[in-house]
């Protein structure tokens, strides 16, 4: 009731949302798609956009470009948030689409994913790079066909031991206490995004690479 009559008090106040200014970025958060991955470690991009559409009062729940989507901005500059929903080695997918019917190089397209080598909860910002072994990032480098975009990786924490099987760990749900870590950097990742869409990206990985 109450959306209700906020719809109604705008229609007859005469008063017209101010429209979204032209996508400039994607801002893509990695992960699977589906109840049985929810809270995985491999799922922390996925926290983490969420988060940060969250701050920007964007909903992520149009279906485009095989993912769930919001447009917004972040600092200004027009931003669509994206989740692909092409599985984690399929990320590239749903990138490539996004990115092509918007029209964005590689350089505006910003990828939050989980990170094994950090303790969980640490962020590691970079301006571009290799994929580090990171299935996601693999196949968004081999579609885009470069390796220029921008990443804030979030820690989940190293295997017990080296002879823990890798899917397991990365598909394994977080502990409560280290989602809290990541939750608890809600503000950073928000903060840090609009910092590199705003063409900050030193600054960003000087105050948020810890």
């Amino acid at each position: 009731m109450t959306d209700l009559n906020e719809l109604f008090k705008k229609i007859f106040s005469g008063k017209k949302e101010a429209p979204l200014p032209p996508v400039e970025w994607l801002v893509v958060g990695l992960g699977n798609p589906g109840d049985k991955y929810r809270g995985t470690r491999h799922n922390a991009g996925f926290i983490a956009i969420d988060l940060i559409a969250e701050k920007a009062g964007v909903k992520l729940d149009r279906a485009a470009c095989r993912g769930l989507s919001g447009r917004g901005s972040l600092g200004g500059h027009g931003v669509l948030f994206l989740k692909p929903e092409t599985f984690m080695n399929l990320s590239g997918e749903s990138v490539r689409e996004a990115a092509a019917f918007y029209k964005i190089p590689p350089e505006r397209v910003l990828v939050l994913c989980d990170d094994i080598s950090f303790e969980p909860g640490r962020v590691r910002i970079r301006r571009s790079g290799s994929h580090g072994g990171h299935n996601g990032l693999k196949n968004i480098t081999e579609l885009l066909g470069s390796e220029a975009f921008p990443r804030i990786r979030i820690g989940v924490g190293q295997k017990p031991h080296p002879e823990y099987d890798l899917v397991d760990w990365v598909l394994g749900k977080l502990p409560e206490e280290d989602l809290k870590k990541i939750t608890a950097r809600a503000a950073d990742f928000f903060d840090a995004a609009t910092l590199i869409v705003s063409g900050e990206i030193d600054q960003a990985m000087n105050r948020y690479s810890h």
